[in-house]
C-alpha cells in the first residue's frame, strides 16, 4: 500500500492521524502554560506534565518529518539565483 496518491486511504488516514496529534499537542501546550504560571504547581505535577510534553514533541516532529518528506524536492539544475528553498502557502503551516 503506498500513500504516495493524496486521495488515497492511508494518505487520508496519515492526515487525519496528524491532525489528532497536532490538536493533542496544542491543548497540552495550554495546560502547561496554567500549570507552569500557577506558580504553586508539585514536583510531581512537573514531572508528568514534562513526561507528556516530550510525548508530544516526539509526535509534531513526526508530523514534521512526514510532512517535510512530501514536499516536492527542488529541481538542483533550475538557478534561479534564490537560496530560499521551497515556497509554501501560509496554509501549509495549519
Amino acid at each position: 500500500m503506498s500513500t504516495e496518491d493524496s486521495g488515497g486511504y492511508l494518505s487520508r488516514l496519515a492526515d487525519t492521524i496528524e491532525a489528532v496529534q497536532l490538536e493533542m499537542a496544542d491543548e497540552l501546550l495550554e495546560h502547561a502554560l496554567e500549570v507552569l504560571g500557577d506558580g504553586e504547581a508539585e514536583s510531581n505535577e512537573v514531572r508528568l506534565l514534562a513526561m507528556d510534553m516530550t510525548e508530544a514533541l516526539r509526535d509534531v516532529r513526526r508530523v514534521a518529518i512526514s510532512r517535510g518528506h512530501r514536499l516536492p524536492v527542488a529541481d538542483p539544475h533550475a538557478c534561479d539565483g534564490g537560496d530560499e528553498g521551497p515556497q509554501l502557502p501560509a496554509a501549509a503551516f495549519g
